[in-house]
């Protein structure tokens, strides 16, 4: 018999729909009084108005974009918190920049819930190998892990050998982290001859999880359910053992609409994500994500009443998250400003090995005789603004696509 977090979760859908509209203008009410900038933001909104879907889709939507150059108008969080940053646990850059806060409260980030649907539960020991330094993914998950009673082990990325000790010598029973990593960590164990079998659960997130690689790593003791979330947000949905479809958090109002727009699709059909977080110290009222998924009809096998999501199913921009990092066109726009030799550039995103793989093309008339020195210089500039590795290829002058893309993600996970 499936086992639950709490009640919500096989609350009658009418029954939650009507407890969170219900809180939804007073919890508004109070974002616009103590923050500036949800006061500008909404400014001519008819708050107490907002009882159902209908209203709230006339409220406009907060996209990453929008959020960053409030951030850069206003530093340093836009006027969007309820108190002041110092009242906060930590503060945190993603790429981009965008800066986030976390507060002090017990499970911030609403990550115990998805722990708990993929079967962790309190006493566990959990290897946390998402990453702890200025993102706050690490802390996060840690979090959640925490406030399950589960103890961490903060791995961070990077470091395989020594992660593949750790968990030899202190049996974690748990794992999260991306699941392109979770491979990493297996492939260096078979490596060293090391005996990591003590993993036999995980929740992935950061990256996508195709078929092939979720069925590798049951094949090699290790079944893993995926998160979605976002460094703004924490979960917003996740799986559960039924795995058929990610089911909505439960302190969230998920919409889907149509890219570049407010307006709500159709169910079934592709739209962007828009999510409304009842967080009082850093409220997101219709945040845009720019990830694109669909409504998956009907209830979850697993009794969980809430709404379904298919998953990730791209972007609605050509934002692209890689290797658990968001990449951003304005990024590579940096690059070229500090090669203003060069002409237009294009960032190919693939997979191969059941890793992502990114490498930047560029245009340029350099003799073959010194190249090797500029795709040197390339890479490391690459690294230094995206924070991860690539590879380069310098081709022709004027060769690339005059399709207006920049980032070119081309992996499929059929």
């Amino acid at each position: 018999m499936t086992e639950y977090f709490d009640t919500k979760e096989t609350l009658e859908p009418e029954e939650r729909e009507q407890s969170l509209f219900a809180a939804l203008p007073g919890f508004i009410g109070e974002a616009v009084r103590a923050a500036p900038g949800w006061a500008r933001q909404l400014e001519g909104v008819d708050i107490p108005s907002i009882g159902d879907r209908a209203a709230l889709a006339t409220v406009p939507v907060l996209r990453k974009p929008d959020l960053m150059d409030m951030q850069r108008d206003q530093p340093p969080f836009g006027g969007l918190l309820t108190k002041a940053p110092g009242a906060f646990a930590r503060l945190f850059m993603s790429p981009g920049p965008v800066f986030e806060p976390e507060g002090a409260g017990k499970d911030w980030w609403h990550v115990a819930r998805a722990m708990f649907a993929a079967g962790i539960r309190p006493g566990d020991t959990v290897h946390n190998s998402f990453a702890y330094h200025m993102t706050p993914a690490g802390h996060m998950f840690e979090s959640g892990a925490r406030a399950l009673g589960c103890a961490v082990i903060p791995a961070g990325v990077g470091n395989s050998e020594q992660q593949v000790q750790a968990i030899a010598h202190l049996r974690p029973t748990g794992y999260a982290g991306t699941p392109d990593f979770l491979k990493v960590i297996l492939d260096k164990a078979a490596e060293l001859g090391q005996d990591v079998s003590s993993i036999r659960r995980g929740l992935v997130s950061g990256a996508a999880l195709p078929p092939s690689l979720r069925e590798e790593l049951s094949g090699r003791g290790v079944d893993v359910v995926q998160a979605y979330g976002t460094a703004d947000l924490g979960i917003v949905a996740y799986e559960s053992e039924a795995r058929e479809g990610m089911i909505v958090s439960e302190d969230v109002i998920l919409e889907i609409v149509r890219p570049g727009t407010g307006d709500p699709v159709e169910d079934g059909e592709v739209g962007e994500i828009v999510v409304t977080r009842f967080n009082p110290d850093y409220p997101l009222i219709r945040f845009g994500t720019g990830d694109m998924t669909a409504v998956l009809p009907g209830v979850s096998p697993c009794g969980r009443t809430n709404m379904r999501i298919k998953g990730w199913m791209g972007r609605a921009d050509q934002r692209t998250k890689v290797k658990g990092m968001f990449v951003d066109p304005a990024q590579i726009a940096e690059i070229a400003g500090r090669h203003a030799d060069l002409g237009r550039l294009r960032l190919e995103v693939g997979r191969e090995g059941e890793q992502d793989t990114m490498t930047l093309k560029a245009e340029s008339d350099e003799p073959e005789e010194s190249r090797d020195a500029l795709k040197a210089t390339l890479a490391e500039t690459l690294q230094s603004v995206t924070k991860l590795k690539g590879d380069v290829e310098i081709v022709a002058p004027d060769s690339l696509p005059k399709d207006g893309k920049v980032i070119d993600d081309t992996r499929s996970y059929e």
